[in-house]
């Protein structure tokens, strides 16, 4: 337990928004915290770059979790968060340790599942793994059509538009030719980033050969057919890949918003809780993505910093959606407000937006990532 001096602070998770509310907290209060990082894995993984390595790209970069936590000076516990007593301010570990806390953030991340009994489905955490032998049966001429497909809840979307170009890069590099499709719910190509980007990545499909299945309820029926609605279509593919579906952590202790969410308000508190925040893919938030999640912790370390006597913390911004999109070429760059899910202010650019450049647009997390990569 920390000293009576000092404000004992927990944050569960060892990812992007976990280690960007360290960082973000420390540039705030300093020593005013004690901050506790329970985090079960040693190593962060730069999984938006994982999409490439199939395509033998660059691998994702990896960073020791202690280290990062070193910068912010946090203590690392290697443990997986089990579940929380908020009214005696108890976080339980899976490990049987219970840590004090006068302030808890959540970031312990989403769980993913299947949408469908067939197909092959996109995890981030092993990209090489699942689909380095599609991309050899491509080069091989051993698939000839190939479906890229979403259920009807999509936290985000541009992995499933990323894997589809660069696939049909990879067959028009190797003078095959292919059948590429996606299959979307959305309404239009990366809708969440609004009209205009919308619009320019949809031109870019189009140059690539890649056609695009909107508004569709998909179903994979058997490992080669994708049926959808409305219109009863079947589509006949070598191979499909599906998207996963994300459901929340449902953490015992705290409320649970649909399918297990943690619902919270502006700053990140738990809504009905004192003293409990959580940020990225574990809330109720409709959009999952590292920048976003990134900005939350933000805004929770900030609410946390407030509850530690830090005067002036910044409130919370309107969060902005930040996505390069890889596409065999030159990446593009999209940008947009968010309100209620939908993107405002579309922009989209050949050329990065925001710095430091990087898939994962995080205030604090970002450099500190460029600095360990520098030595």
């Amino acid at each position: 337990m920390a000293g009576e001096d000092t404000f004992a602070v927990v944050i569960a998770g060892g990812g992007v928004a976990a280690l960007e509310a360290a960082l973000a907290l420390h540039a705030l209060a300093g020593e005013r915290v004690q901050v506790r990082l329970l985090a079960p894995e040693t190593e962060l993984t730069y999984r938006p770059m994982t999409v490439g390595e199939p395509f033998s790209l660059p691998p994702a970069r990896r960073h020791l979790v202690a280290r990062i936590a070193e910068r912010a000076g946090a203590e690392v516990i290697a443990d997986r968060f089990a579940h929380v007593d908020a009214a005696q301010r108890i976080v339980h570990t899976e490990g049987g340790a219970q840590l004090h806390y006068d302030a808890l953030i959540v970031a312990i991340g989403a769980r993913l599942r299947a949408p469908f009994a067939h197909g092959i489905v996109i995890d981030d955490s092993r990209m090489d793994e699942l689909l380095r032998g599609i991309v050899q049966d491509v080069e091989g001429g051993y698939v000839r059509r190939i479906a890229f497909v979403s259920g009807a809840r999509l936290g985000w979307p541009l992995p499933l538009y990323e894997l589809a170009l660069l696939t049909a890069g990879r067959a028009r590099d190797f003078d095959l030719e292919i059948e590429v499709t996606v299959v979307t719910p959305e309404r239009a190509p990366l809708e969440v980033f609004g009209d205009e980007a919308s619009a320019a990545v949809d031109g870019l499909l189009r140059d690539a050969g890649v056609a695009v299945v909107t508004a569709a309820q998909a179903q994979v029926p058997s490992p080669e057919r994708v049926v959808i609605a409305p219109g009863d279509r079947t589509l006949v593919a070598d191979r499909v890949i599906v998207m996963p579906e994300l459901f929340g952590p449902a953490v015992r202790g705290l409320p649970a918003a649909e399918h297990g969410f943690i619902p919270t308000g502006p700053d990140g508190q738990v809504v009905g809780v004192e003293r409990v925040y959580a940020a990225g893919d574990a809330t109720d938030f409709p959009v999952k993505q590292g920048g976003l999640a990134a900005q939350q912790a933000d805004a929770a370390a900030a609410a946390v910093a407030a509850l530690a006597g830090v005067p002036d913390t910044p409130a919370p911004a309107s969060p902005e959606v930040h996505g390069m999109l890889l596409t065999g070429a030159r990446p593009l760059w999209l940008a947009a407000r968010v309100v209620g899910g939908r993107g405002l202010d579309s922009r989209v650019s050949g050329e990065p937006l925001w710095t430091p450049v990087g898939k994962i647009d995080a205030r604090h997390l970002a450099p500190c990532l460029d600095a360990l990569d520098a030595g």
